[in-house]
């Protein structure tokens, strides 16, 4: 079972902005409507398996925090259960900061955009990090033996809260593979025309020689 997202967020500087500014009445009723909701649902899992990156924050020990982008192949971010998400942690940059700030405080904030129908949805949790021979029981079940990365350790996300957010101001983008499946049908036609147009100008070419016979 989540939490209500605005128990977790709505802190009562933030309830004070809502209340100048007229919207708290309205996030008070999601707040009550959120306390009743459940884990991760058919919504949720069919959203996060068709995504390729998604965003995530967590907190230093110099209290500053670090947002850092998370990609692979479409799904690898992996949904256990209806509490729990889990994701290979493949080698980057070797800078460690996520997986250090995570060791001092396991809390992450967590956000999956789908640009094309502007959709996000934000997802609280905690995390364990497992590495070595900790990580044997977990990497089968994040593993993409087509993704070639090395994995260096697993993070698994024990989910406490989350929300869909409002498509406002989200400009759609789109990847390689989303603009060739919508040109296929398009290059499909333009070779058929072109076959068809030179199909015309051989019965044309002949034409003009028969005429000139």
């Amino acid at each position: 079972m989540t939490k209500s997202f605005g128990s977790l967020v709505f802190t009562p500087a933030v309830k004070a902005l809502q209340e100048r500014y007229g919207s708290r009445r309205q996030y008070a009723r999601l707040e009550q409507l959120g306390e009743m909701r459940g884990g991760l649902g058919p919504d949720e899992r069919e959203y996060l398996g068709e995504r390729d990156t998604f965003y995530m924050a967590s907190l230093g020990e110099s209290g500053w925090p670090y947002v850092q982008h998370r990609g692979g192949p479409k799904g690898f971010l992996k949904v256990i259960d209806d509490t729990t998400l889990a994701f290979a942690d493949f080698r980057g940059n070797k800078q460690y900061i996520s997986t250090g700030n995570l060791l001092t405080d396991n809390r992450v904030a967590l956000i999956v955009v789908d640009y094309p129908r502007q959709l996000r949805l934000k997802l609280l949790g905690r995390v364990e990090i497992f590495e070595g021979e900790k990580a044997n029981d977990w990497l089968p079940k994040v593993r993409d033996p087509k993704y070639r990365a090395v994995t260096e350790r697993v993070y698994v996300i024990r989910i406490e809260a989350f929300d869909w957010n409002c498509q406002q101001h989200i400009i759609p983008r789109y990847t390689e593979e989303e603009i060739r499946d919508v040109l296929e049908p398009i290059e499909k036609q333009m070779e058929e025309l072109q076959k068809a147009n030179e199909e015309l100008r051989r019965k044309l070419s002949r034409l003009d020689g028969k005429e000139t016979s």
